[in-house]
């Protein structure tokens, strides 16, 4: 018997799959989440939702929040069953599933509604999964891109914003001319200094707007830094089929992920917190070196898997990692060039969470798609792989392997495998990359010059050189034989 997820249907759910151990209409909101994909459904609403299990502060349940036809596809799926959402943990010996009942509610999506909320007394904490790319962030200078089309637009219609940062901008000032105190914002994205990053886009915005409220927000709001990790992959009808014919559950939007998380933070709350360090989350005083240390080792060890297996042929992230020729290459990068540019952190051994890495790559429950790591390329690239080229070069330090990498998805971008066969290249600037990556064939400069990307890389001459080398013997030798002389040598 298959049972339509609600909250008054869950107690007709099978007894091995959890559900909420509190009174849900007991729940009141303390933060509202703008960006209610996968990744925030299977990790910060997952830590809550086992925190009020435990019968602590149930005053801080998750209202949802977005402004993308996306978004609003969530609402509406969301919604008819209550907020809630089944989560499946993906373990190599056998699956798990909890409902999570952490949100309890979620806004219109036009950005009237959403600054209405911002404005609850209540809501103390705003948190973000907006994508690495939502930031507006200038590959140049690496600060804050007023000059987005976007943020001009919100710049001269402060009234009517139109992106996520115009509305957090209009909804900070509301509730300073209500005299209410400001909320907590709170990354929860793959960005280095995820929290300096926020605060620059939403200083930068208000004070284009108005100087003299920009400077209030620098002064009274709290931009905490974040680390989080747990493999999410995309929901498609298999595993919406998996859930109904596994655990009888007819969940329109459950989550599947493996069975690690890590939320490490600093503990920089003015406004209050939930006790998440109940549920395992770390606070600290720094989050920048465990940021570091998973942006490269696990964020820049994705991107050196996924180009090469889907220039193989590939579907899986885990057929990539049986492959001998990548699971070589991830070692001997990670070991020679990712690893020595990360800062030790007492406690911690780099090659012991490789070894993590390694076995999360490789778990074949969790079916991660080679297509979703090769996702929004030039986006991850200069926040995954290049900031360690950069230093490498600073240091005068080889950078072969990264090239390699950066080689592999230039060939990638050219839209077909080694085979002929096509590629469909998902990216907000796919068409600039595949004309960018053709004319690379002949002229591999053409490649680096993005300086939406590459910002001056391209001026560096040992990578210049490094690059032009891997990505002519891709093209003439296939992506196979590149990889073995590289770990050959």
């Amino acid at each position: 018997m298959t049972v339509k997820l609600a909250q008054d249907t869950l107690s007709a759910l099978p007894p091995q799959v959890a559900v909420p151990a509190y009174d849900r209409s007991a729940l009141t909101p303390g933060i509202l989440h703008i960006g209610v994909g996968n990744f925030h459904r299977a990790h910060q609403a997952v830590y809550l939702d086992r925190l009020f299990d435990l019968g602590h502060d149930h005053d801080w349940a998750v209202i949802g929040a977005g402004i993308l036809p996306g978004d609003a596809a969530m609402r509406h799926r969301l919604k008819a069953q209550d907020c809630l959402t089944t989560v499946i943990e993906l373990a190599p010996d056998g699956l798990g599933a909890r409902v999570c009942g952490a949100m309890i509610d979620f806004t219109d999506t036009d950005a009237g509604a959403i600054v209405s909320a911002l404005c609850r007394p209540e809501i103390r904490i705003v948190s973000l999964t907006i994508t690495e790319g939502g930031y507006f962030v200038d590959a140049k200078t690496g600060g804050f891109d007023t000059d987005n089309p976007q943020i001009r637009g919100d710049i001269e219609n402060a009234d009517d914003p139109r992106t996520v940062f115009g509305i957090l901008v209009a909804g900070l000032k509301r509730r300073k001319d209500a005299g209410l105190a400001p909320f907590t914002l709170m990354s929860c994205d793959n960005l280095p200094e995820n929290g300096d990053v926020t605060r620059n886009a939403v200083v930068g915005l208000a004070t284009a707007i108005d100087p003299e409220f920009g400077d209030w927000i620098a002064r009274n709001v709290a931009f905490p830094n974040g680390m989080v990790d747990c493999i999410t992959p995309a929901t498609s009808d298999r595993e919406r089929a998996m859930v109904c014919d596994t655990f009888g559950i007819a969940d329109a939007a459950p989550v599947t992920c493996e069975p690690f998380r890590q939320w490490v933070l600093e503990d920089h709350f003015p406004a209050g917190r939930p006790a998440l360090e109940r549920v395992g989350v770390e606070f600290v005083d720094d989050v920048a070196p465990y940021e570091l240390m998973k942006l490269r080792i696990l964020n820049g060890g994705h991107g050196a898997i996924a180009y090469p297996a889907a220039l193989l042929g590939l579907t899986y992230a885990h057929e990539a990692m049986a492959h001998p020729l990548i699971g070589a290459y991830l070692e001997k990068l990670e070991l020679e060039e990712i690893i020595p540019t990360v800062p030790p952190i007492d406690g911690v051994d780099f090659n012991g969470y490789l070894s993590a890495v390694v076995e999360r790559f490789s778990n074949p429950a969790v079916r991660d798609t080679v297509s979703r790591l090769c996702l929004d390329g030039s986006n991850r690239q200069p926040k995954f792989i290049l900031p360690a080229i950069r230093e490498r070069i600073e240091k005068g330090l080889p950078v072969e392997g990264l090239a390699l990498e950066v080689a592999l998805w230039a060939r990638f971008c050219a839209g077909t495998d080694d085979e002929g066969r096509e590629i469909v290249v998902e990216d907000e600037n796919a068409e600039m990359l595949k004309q960018r990556a053709i004319a690379a064939r002949s002229d591999p400069s053409a490649f680096l010059e993005m300086e939406s990307v590459f910002g001056g890389l391209h001026e560096s001459g040992a990578f210049r050189s490094a690059f032009a080398d891997a990505l002519q013997r891709i093209w003439a030798h296939g992506t196979g034989a590149v990889l073995r002389d590289y770990i050959q040598r």
